[in-house]
């Protein structure tokens, strides 16, 4: 049966204008006006009104300034150079030669990508080398490498801990600890930062009610430059049955004589601890994470984390350059001591002149807590200006009216570099003393009285 072209036309058009069955839409939710702007989102709101009060204060935003070359001791911010407090680099490894050379051998061989994740095609020797590395700066039996630090930390967690357990960590843990806690369903709790009494009296009330209970704290906090009592720790966590991971990210090569870890800092046998979490971009001058601990870990990890198993192997040319710079940490402490040395020049300069340091050790992470955020923001302009980079730490990442700026010192900073940044710091605070937000709003408001 044939049928003509003006028929089939006519078909066609009526075709179009039929509404799809599924697509009919109710009168009352047609009538309904939806938000789809992304401008209307509370916390962008919260980011615009803070950018509206900089620039109504005069104040320059801090975030995502363009640096040019690489960071260490000195940074190029402007085409300033400037003495530089922002970077992890803390052994002066990054830009190392025979790092450099160890990527792009690397780099030569497997390209700049492993192009799969590691469960299918993505699995290199370098991969395994560097893990081995790892296990062994922990005396653990296995270790496992992220492409991303903080997408490790969430993944570890989410894959070991449910809505059956208990997480229970230091208040100022690590922000990778808190997604992780919040995505795997189990009950979180916090204690206050290091009051370990605090944690066993929460462990002997809350405990019991939960199968299984992790502790997490790290080794050397990143925005305070202090750490916990691991020995203790160790302790609680036998008595009431529970596994201890330790984020020793900013440890690494900062802590012990050789810098491999608040353990040896404190002299702790390193296989006490169940789980090793840290970052490959601070003293390894990488990028992405890693957890060390026993075989099983490690296989269960190598299986069942989403950050590992759904994602893209790490670039060859990257666990190169972090194999090749845990090597050089072993192989020179002399680098270790030097940080250390610098560390405690820093600290001990600062608290001569009255800089509140808080409860920082001294080794690679110094605060110098203003209090006042706004105080805060003028005196990192002002330090600029003088020719020193050290970032401003704002809420909400430490608590209200402890803003900071928050220095990281490196082996490779000279004694009068440190020197004449503690001075221009004590210097500058003591000018920008009667700062503040409400102190700019009232000053404003008299020269615009209109």
């Amino acid at each position: 049966m044939s049928t003509g072209g003006k028929d089939v036309d006519k078909l066609l058009s009526m075709m179009r204008r039929a509404p799809a069955q599924g697509a009919q839409v109710r009168p009352e939710v047609a009538q309904r006006a939806y938000d789809t702007a992304f401008d209307t989102l509370p916390q962008y709101q919260q980011i615009k009104f803070q950018r509206e009060f900089a620039a109504f204060a005069a104040l320059e935003v801090p975030y995502y300034r363009l640096h040019a070359g690489r960071s260490a001791a000195t940074a190029l911010i402007g085409n300033r150079e400037l003495v530089n407090f922002a970077s992890y680099d803390y052994l002066g490894l990054n830009g190392h030669p025979a790092i450099v050379a160890a990527a792009e051998a690397a780099t030569r061989e497997f390209g700049t990508s492993v192009s799969a994740s590691r469960i299918s095609a993505g699995e290199r020797q370098v991969h395994r080398d560097l893990e081995q590395l790892l296990a062994k700066n922990y005396a653990a039996e296995d270790c496992i490498v992220f492409n991303s630090g903080h997408g490790g930390g969430v993944s570890t967690i989410a894959s070991l801990v449910g809505p059956k357990d208990l997480i229970v960590h230091d208040a100022l843990i690590h922000n990778c600890i808190v997604v992780g806690a919040q995505l795997s369903g189990a009950t979180r709790r916090n204690f206050p930062h290091n009051d370990l009494d605090a944690l066993e009296r929460l462990l002997a009330s809350e405990r019991p009610r939960f199968e299984r209970c992790l502790i997490v704290t790290e080794g050397l906090f990143s925005m305070d430059g202090d750490g916990p009592d691991l020995a203790r720790l160790i302790e609680i966590k036998q008595r009431f049955g529970a596994w201890l991971m330790m984020d020793d990210a900013h440890a690494l090569g900062v802590l012990g004589a050789t810098g491999r870890g608040i353990f040896e800092h404190q002299g702790i046998a390193p296989d006490s601890v169940d789980l090793w979490f840290g970052t490959l971009s601070k003293t390894l001058v990488g990028c992405g994470g890693y957890v060390a601990g026993s075989a099983v870990l490690v296989d269960l990890l190598k299986c069942h984390a989403p950050s590992f198993v759904y994602s893209v192997g790490m670039p060859a040319a990257v666990a190169a350059a972090s194999a090749k710079a845990l090597e050089i940490m072993n192989a020179e402490p002399e680098r270790v001591a030097k940080l250390q040395a610098n560390s405690q020049r820093f600290l001990k300069r600062a608290k001569a002149l009255g800089l509140d340091t808080g409860d920082a050790w001294g080794y690679g992470i110094i605060p110098v807590i203003v209090g006042e955020t706004v105080r805060t923001l003028v005196l990192a302009q002002e330090l600029q200006k003088r020719g020193f980079n050290a970032f401003p730490i704002l809420p909400p990442g430490v608590p209200e009216k402890s803003s900071r700026l928050r220095f990281f010192i490196n082996a490779t900073h000279s004694d009068a570099q440190i020197d004449a940044a503690v001075d221009a710091v004590a210097e500058t605070l003591d000018a920008v003393k009667d700062v503040s937000a409400m102190a700019i709003l009232k000053q404003q408001g008299q020269s615009n009285p209109g």
